[in-house]
């Protein structure tokens, strides 16, 4: 028997998880991943290239490397443009069309700006592109400050983020550490004490998803740093230097962060299926599309449901789980057996406020972790991540551990790690 043409587009946690069980069988799989970028992005830790506490190639990995001893698996690099559920194609940016067996849509996901007017003035933070563009941003904004001390008072050192969920959260928190512990051994005092992060929202708390006490944490570790927040406030309009909110006020800025919400990639669009929340597929307990069998969307690109009928949340563990999940039910029906439904591990949903602080809540139960400990946690389950991604989990706990036992953000003094002079890995 001949192995079944698989064909996975997203090279994300989903794609990625989906591909690497895939590699372990050979005689049932020749599979071909299809991803717009030569490299694997670690999402989660986006919000740390931008704030300069680790470098793009920390948070990336080669696809051909990671597969180059896998001989079932070869790395396509192209984009996906459209796709036909009926006969399992995929049509590609230069022409080409492949053909599958089994066919696995895992695009992921881009930001949604809600319809609101001058989102291209934002900086997004939902790729590595998006982090380097922001820490670009974020470099600017302090030299021309020092250049010309009166830009300060029209918005020059004014960040705004748009969105206090963990996205939003985790990139206000480290903006605050950057200014406050690291900033100092380059500018000067008088000029970091004018710098403001403001997180504005619509919702009623900082970390809606989490309990009301994770809510109060996060709100108390975040205004102690400096982080203003305004919440029940809705970003209406956005210019090159500045945003209107709902409420009539006006904030002077130059660099207006959206970590606002998320909605499916295009090719959710260009697949011909159905959408639903999110502009997101829905798919069955299987992971494959009603009516069109041997057609999977996982990850960021598809609602999938739980036992409670309500869809997964985005969140990292579950795409990854959702890919090894697929790849077995692939296996089974190679095989001729029934495939299972999506069971999911729940692992909890955690969130970083800044060094040293942070928020997990465990398991099902939510067993809720704050502070140094919630932090550990964070940790473990980013290196469970990543393990599950690549084999760089040694190198990710040597440099977590390093942060977490000598209390601080980072090499604060070293200029060459922050990358001053311009972005070596780019």
């Amino acid at each position: 028997m001949a192995p079944a043409k698989v064909v996975i587009v997203g090279a994300g946690f989903a794609g990625i998880g989906c591909a690497r069980e895939l590699a372990k069988h050979p005689h049932h799989a020749e599979v071909t991943l299809v991803d717009a970028h030569d490299y694997h992005q670690f999402l989660p830790l986006l919000y740390q290239v931008a704030t300069f506490q680790l470098a793009g190639t920390d948070v990336s990995m080669d696809l051909d490397e990671l597969f180059r001893r896998h001989d079932n698996v070869t790395f396509r690099l192209a984009t996906a443009t459209s796709v036909d559920p009926t006969t399992k194609t995929v049509t590609l940016d230069d022409g080409t069309t492949l053909e599958a067996d089994h066919l696995v849509l895992a695009a992921g996901s881009q930001a949604n700006f809600f319809g609101t007017p001058g989102a291209e003035h934002t900086f997004p933070l939902y790729s590595l592109d998006d982090a380097r563009r922001l820490r670009t941003r974020v470099i600017e904004a302090f030299e021309e400050g020092e250049r010309d001390p009166s830009a300060i008072e029209t918005g020059g050192l004014t960040f705004v983020v748009v969105g206090a969920g963990a996205t939003g959260t985790e990139i206000a928190g480290a903006l605050a550490d950057l200014i406050r512990d690291v900033m100092p051994s380059r500018f000067h005092d008088e000029q970091l004490a004018r710098a403001r992060v403001v997180i504005v929202d619509a919702g009623t708390a900082v970390l809606g998803p989490f309990s009301p006490k994770a809510h109060e944490y996060a709100s108390k570790v975040l205004t102690e740093r400096g982080v203003e927040i305004k919440l029940g406030t809705k970003v209406s309009d956005i210019t090159a230097d500045r945003v209107v909110l709902s409420d009539g006020d006006t904030i002077d800025t130059r660099c207006v962060i959206w970590g606002g919400g998320l909605e499916a990639a295009p090719l959710a669009a260009a697949s011909g299926l159905t959408q639903g929340r999110g502009g997101r597929i829905d798919v069955g307990t299987d992971l494959t599309v009603n009516g069109f069998p041997g057609v999977f969307v996982i990850g960021d690109l598809a609602n999938i449901p739980a036992d409670d009928g309500r869809p997964f949340p985005q969140l990292g563990s579950v795409a990854l789980q959702a890919g090894q999940w697929t790849a077995k039910n692939i296996v089974a029906d190679v095989d001729g057996k029934e495939m299972e439904p999506f069971a999911y591990h729940d692992k909890g949903i955690m969130a970083m406020i800044g060094h040293n602080a942070a928020i997990a809540e465990m398991g099902e139960h939510r067993h809720e972790l704050h502070g140094a400990v919630g932090y550990a946690a964070w940790l473990g389950v980013h290196a469970y991540l990543m393990s599950g991604v690549h084999q760089r989990t040694d190198a990710f706990v040597d440099w977590a551990w390093d942060e977490f036992n000598k209390r601080r953000v980072l090499d604060t003094t070293d200029e060459a790690r922050l990358h001053w002079e311009g972005d070596d890995d780019a």
